[in-house]
């Protein structure tokens, strides 16, 4: 059965880039399960000194929550124009492993501002690629996505929005199908 890790680079509570994860959870096609990370504040700083055993039980953790899915499923917000330290450092820990070697990873842009995160998407596929998950350009959508759209659950309400949520999990989901089957 198949998992994909869900991953907020948001570590403030009711950030709009964790709610387009629950909501993306919501929406999750039959037969995928969603895991949705809730550690990031928890992960030390990388430091290549650490990365060797005895690992940090929270990076043994992450490593093995991303070895154990089947696709890789993010968003994030953008901080000083680039991507939030605590994602860039949750990436970090995965240089020194090959978890995310081939696996199919994409996601959801949810600012609605005139940049439109530029500087976040264009500096998570760097360290994506870099770490050899294979992005799916299909499974990478931008979706303004204004705090008025989320409810009080947290969850993304306008069916427009919800749609283009649901199309980028999909294109993530068929990529899931050929990867799997040459790892059998």
């Amino acid at each position: 059965m198949a998992n994909i890790l869900m991953i907020s680079g948001s570590v403030r509570h009711g950030s709009v880039n964790s709610s387009v994860i629950a909501t993306a959870a919501e929406l999750m096609p039959n037969g995928v399960t969603p895991v949705i990370y809730t550690c990031l504040a928890d992960l030390p700083h990388f430091n290549p000194d650490l990365d060797r055993e005895p690992l940090p039980q929270s990076v043994v953790e992450l490593r093995r929550l991303i070895a154990e899915s089947s696709a890789l499923f993010l968003s994030s917000p953008e901080y000083a124009g680039a991507m939030p330290g605590a994602l860039k450092n949750l990436l970090e820990w995965t240089v020194g492993g090959t978890e995310t070697t081939d696996k199919p990873t994409g996601w959801v842009n949810s600012s609605t501002m005139p940049n439109r995160a530029a500087g976040t998407y264009a500096s998570l596929r760097i360290v994506l690629d870099y770490t050899d998950a294979s992005v799916i350009d299909q499974a990478c959508a931008d979706v303004p996505v204004p705090r008025s759209s989320i409810g009080e659950d947290g969850i993304v309400q306008d069916a427009a929005i919800r749609s283009e949520i649901s199309h980028a999990l999909t294109a993530l989901v068929l990529a899931i199908r050929p990867a799997e089957s040459r790892v059998q």
